[in-house]
């Protein structure tokens, strides 16, 4: 069995999970995603393991819903996405076009999987109104009923009687966490438009988000933040302050398909912030301190 991820999208954490993960505490109550996506690293912590219970948030209501239905009810969605599917056949683009109104008027879960699994590049967009408006991929009919079936029911063992989901702010979601729990957050980047994603249905305040991290300090919740980064020597957004009293590490994210397109070689660096409160665990500190010194020009203190 592999780490399953039933819902694809551009930009997941699903490639990067195997580092953030190495920065996981021993012990860990809960796992809190206040911007959880697809969920990609929770599902991953649970593969491993790595937490007892988990918290899985994100202001994007119709996406919960669908990572819920997944989780307490994957036969019935297995089979409306295989109906879905076949349905397809012989007329591909118009039946996801009828798709999508029917999403954009009803927000029905089922409808979201068919258009996350078949839109261009798995790079969703909603315009300004809140409606999906990315269009389909026509040279494929994404995931077959066979694999998607695989995905969703290995996701529903993982998860089944140990996730708490929620739509809220993701304040909200902080205030639940404990001294004992780990957040983890991949918030909206910087300079991210309001209509770059699906997950951005809303902007981020740049400094209400700050004061938000002061808090989680102030309260000792150790935290993991991943939060703008840099390709070549271009960096995205702008510096967390010192007071924040935060670790940063940059994780290779590989070869920049932007920078492709543009005839550079240029690797994608994303930048991983690490709370003080996470530094002082033993386990922690002892695997920065081995890496930091084989390379030591991706650690530094900010």
């Amino acid at each position: 069995m592999k780490i399953p991820h039933p819902i694809p999208y551009q930009g997941s954490k699903r490639n990067l999970a195997s580092e953030i993960l190495k920065y996981y505490p021993n012990n860990i109550d809960r796992l809190i995603e206040p911007f959880a996506g697809s969920a990609a690293i929770t599902l991953a912590s649970a593969f491993y393991f790595k937490a007892n219970r988990y918290i899985v948030n994100d202001v994007n209501e119709p996406l919960i819903n669908l990572l819920k239905k997944i989780v307490n009810e994957p036969d019935k969605i297995i089979k409306e996405y295989h109906l879905y599917w076949n349905s397809q056949l012989g007329n591909e683009e118009e039946f996801y076009y009828e798709i999508r109104d029917k999403f954009n008027a009803t927000k029905d879960p089922t409808c979201l999987l068919f258009l996350l699994a078949k839109c261009v590049k798995n790079a969703v967009r909603y315009n300004s109104n809140g409606n999906f408006n990315q269009s389909p991929d026509k040279r494929r009919k994404g995931r077959s009923p066979e694999n998607m079936r695989n995905e969703i029911l290995n996701t529903s063992l993982l998860l089944k009687g140990k996730v708490d989901f929620y739509s809220s702010d993701y304040e909200n979601v902080l205030n639940l966490a404990t001294e004992n729990d780990l957040v983890y957050m991949d918030p909206p980047y910087q300079g991210t438009a309001k209509n770059g994603g699906f997950r951005y249905v809303e902007d981020l305040n740049h400094d209400d988000f700050l004061i938000s991290l002061y808090n989680l300090n102030k309260r000792n919740i150790p935290f993991i933040l991943s939060y703008d980064g840099r390709t070549g020597i271009k960096t995205y957004g702008q510096e967390l302050p010192n007071e924040l009293n935060l670790h940063k590490i940059e994780i290779d994210a590989g070869r920049s398909s932007l920078a492709t397109l543009h005839n550079r070689n240029e690797r994608t660096y994303e930048a991983l912030y690490l709370s003080n409160s996470l530094i002082e665990n033993s386990l922690v500190r002892k695997y920065i301190e081995s890496r930091s010194s084989k390379q030591p020009t991706l650690f530094e203190f900010v």
